[in-house]
């Protein structure tokens, strides 16, 4: 791993996800969780111990054509998809808050000092999470594409990944995983629900400490299913990307889950074994 710069510090609340986040959601994860007793209080799903997130940092990371599996593998495929340059764009991630240590946007995974997951016989996880490098107080997962068809065809699938993601993230992080929002395709959208199922029951067989909102509910599929004001359009109006959803629906989906996932932080803060105190 490169020498890290001195000046390296941990965002106090860490989300880590895939395209979507570049591609609309980035943003709406920034305002949600900088904004979290203002968000929660406003839906009823406030205690105190929310006052200890209210100054604390936040930083969202994501990269394109990644799932849980490749911040889980230590070599192959997957773990390429994060520490492989990206050979069309250069970059394979999106940044916001203060995971944006310079003035752009779109980074490479493994160059700069923030964003050095890439060990060789580590995963991302793995190297990530080590002693003197990200700490955050409360970790936010939010995945599904790119595994959904495994998932959805085999739970035993679900359950390895789920196991080795709670082998490998560190015990002392308040943890949500969140899937992410529908897609524009009924087909694709049935097919991330069964993966999403499958995905729930491995995360309440395993005993993962990490809390499980579900992203593709009636309501969320209701607004972005077949709704093509929510998603990249070409110039006669029909949708040019069904797979990332924009801006608008990013603001509609955290307005719709809000209670969910404020409820979901809120169980991850009364967790006894956490301390929660911010730099």
């Amino acid at each position: 791993m490169s020498v890290l710069a001195a000046d390296f510090e941990s965002p106090d609340i860490l989300v880590l996800g895939d395209s979507q986040i570049p591609f609309g959601s980035g943003s709406a994860f920034l305002d949600f969780f900088s904004n979290l007793k203002e968000r929660c209080s406003v839906y009823g799903e406030y205690n105190e111990r929310v006052e200890t997130l209210v100054d604390a940092s936040v930083g969202v990371i994501g990269v394109r054509s990644t799932s849980l599996g490749s911040w889980i593998e230590r070599h192959g495929e997957n773990k390429n998809h994060i520490c492989v340059r990206d050979k069309k764009w250069g970059v394979n991630a999106g940044v916001y808050g203060v995971s944006r240590f310079d003035d752009r946007k779109y980074v490479q995974i493994g160059d700069g000092e923030a964003y050095q997951f890439c060990e060789s016989g580590q995963s991302a996880f793995e190297t990530m999470f080590r002693s003197d490098y990200y700490d955050p107080k409360l970790l936010v997962l939010s995945f599904l594409g790119n595994s959904s068809k495994a998932w959805a065809e085999d739970i035993s699938v679900a359950m390895n990944d789920v196991n080795e993601m709670v082998a490998q993230l560190p015990n002392d992080k308040a943890c949500v995983f969140m899937t992410t929002q529908p897609v524009y395709k009924s087909k694709t959208v049935d097919l991330r629900v069964r993966a999403q199922e499958n995905l729930q029951l491995a995360f309440e067989a395993i005993g993962s400490n990490c809390a499980f909102v579900p992203g593709a509910t009636k309501e969320t599929i209701a607004s972005h299913q077949g709704n093509p004001a929510y998603f990249r359009r070409k110039d006669d109006g029909s949708v040019k990307d069904p797979f990332h959803p924009n801006v608008k629906a990013a603001k509609h989906f955290f307005e719709t889950e809000s209670p969910a996932i404020c409820r979901a932080v809120l169980q991850q803060l009364e967790r006894p074994d956490l301390s929660f105190s911010i730099r």
